[in-house]
Formats: C-alpha cells, structure tokens, sequence
C-alpha cells in the first residue's frame, strides 16, 4: 500500500530498476528532467502530481483508487 510519498518513490525506483531504465532513460522517455526523477524517487512530497503520474504509466504501474464504504 501506498502511504507516503517515499512509498511511492520507492514504487517508482524498484519499478524502474526492474525495467533496466536509468534514470536519464526514464527521463528522456516521460518527457521530464532527471533532477525530477531523482526527488520523486526520494519521496519529495511536494512533486508535482501530473509529472509523477505519467511516469508511473511510463513504467506501466496501474493505479486505482478506492473510496471506502460507510461501514468501513
């Protein structure tokens, strides 16, 4: 699950790892600069959320969103 946005950094770098991506790669590929990539990948909480998503689609992490229910 993801609570923070190191967690989510984390996602990100293990997923990129196993792409065989660099950083400079993934970059070039999601149209951002690499100091991007490094700060999401830190967990910077103030990144911006439209960058760190098309990223995430980048590496074809799929992310869903679930609102709970009364009872929960």
């Amino acid at each position: 699950m993801i609570i923070t946005a190191h967690d989510f950094g984390q996602l990100i770098k293990t997923t990129r790892k196993k792409s065989r991506m660099t950083q400079v790669d993934l970059a070039a590929a999601s149209g951002v600069g690499e100091r991007f990539i490094r700060e999401l990948e830190n967990g910077k909480p103030t990144c911006q959320l439209d960058k760190a998503l098309r990223i995430a689609q980048m590496l074809g992490i799929r992310l869903e969103a679930r609102v709970p229910h009364k009872s929960e």
